[in-house]
């Protein structure tokens, strides 16, 4: 253990003792991990430790080890950081995320530790049941209701990973020139649509932690959180967790549910927002955002699974009417 970080890590939690426990995972690119420290005869049990190494990472699992992904990688590490230093303690337990205990950076080195949500949500799922769908669309609905018209002081102005114009070498990577040709104006109808929230940005299963009986959820990596359509979150985080025909099977339920879900959550924060107005261009926003992400896989990795019939089928439907 780095001697700065682990005096650091004993002050901030007036621990006697900070020891590694595991190494829970590896960050994308090889740009550090995500460990568990136990604290002994301090303010807490456990924490959860994210440890970002800033230098240009050369192990990008798909090739793309470039200064332009190296730079977008720096940002979202400084996003990130003052995601949880700044945004987090906004949400509350009905879109939850770890609290922030800390952040230290030594040269190099970032340091992000966090509450371990281990003992109230200890589970990562890889497949789930249409149920623990909604459970996630629910955090997802009162996320964007808490940050409707929210400017993203300090985050990415356009959140998502995917961002057309963080992308522009995926995106000549691109062989379909229909779709090539219409991207930025897709890009555009998302940006300027008129009910405007903050994104998660990386909204897939894997980010999401279940409490034990599957009907809570906590929420994880905000390198890419900022400002944009919530459907965003929606279409990518289906995508994550439903095949393609399940995804054009319970298409309209899942949508009603998310609606449903933040009629329920912007009634709460007593908030002027013409709520049907949003749900009507969000419905509609719902297939661009779809396909904005095929776009960037389109030139990312053209044979990934999540380019699949449906998929397909909602981007010739949107091209043709734009």
């Amino acid at each position: 253990m780095d001697f700065e970080f682990e005096n650091y890590l004993k002050g901030l939690t007036n621990a006697k003792q900070c020891t590694l426990i595991e190494e829970i995972q590896s960050l994308w690119s090889g740009y550090g991990y995500v460990a568990r420290y136990q604290i002994d005869n301090g303010d807490m049990t456990s924490v959860v430790v994210k440890c970002i190494q800033l230098e240009h990472s050369n192990t990008h699992p798909r090739g793309w080890h470039t200064s332009i992904g190296h730079q977008r990688k720096l940002r979202s590490y400084d996003v990130e950081t003052y995601w949880y230093k700044y945004w987090s303690k906004s949400c509350g337990m009905t879109c939850k995320v770890p609290k922030c205990i800390g952040a230290l950076e030594q040269g190099h080195k970032r340091w992000i530790i966090l509450e371990d949500l281990q003992v109230e949500y200890p589970l990562v799922k890889q497949q789930i049941a249409i149920e623990e769908v909604g459970v996630c669309l629910q955090w997802l609905a009162n996320f964007h209701a808490r940050f409707l018209n929210t400017k993203p002081e300090g985050l990415w102005e356009i959140g998502t990973y995917w961002h057309l114009e963080t992308r522009p070498e995926e995106f000549e990577k691109m062989e379909d020139d229909l779709l090539k040709s219409k991207a930025h104006e897709i890009d555009k109808c998302l940006n300027q649509c008129q009910f405007q929230t903050i994104v998660h940005g990386d909204a897939k299963l894997a980010n999401f932690c279940f409490s034990e009986d599957g009907r809570r959820v906590a929420a994880v990596d905000f390198q890419y959180v900022g400002g944009g359509c919530g459907m965003k979150d929606v279409a990518y985080f289906l995508g994550s967790c439903l095949s393609g025909d399940a995804c054009a099977y319970y298409e309209n339920d899942v949508l009603d549910y998310y609606f449903e879900c933040l009629r329920t959550a912007v009634s709460r924060r007593d908030v002027k927002i013409d709520i049907n107005a949003l749900e009507k261009e969000w419905r509609e926003m719902y297939l661009i955002a779809s396909v904005d992400f095929t776009r960037f896989l389109l030139g990312w990795m053209p044979t990934h699974n999540k380019l699949n019939t449906y998929t397909r089928k909602i981007m010739e439907t949107v091209l043709s009417k734009i």
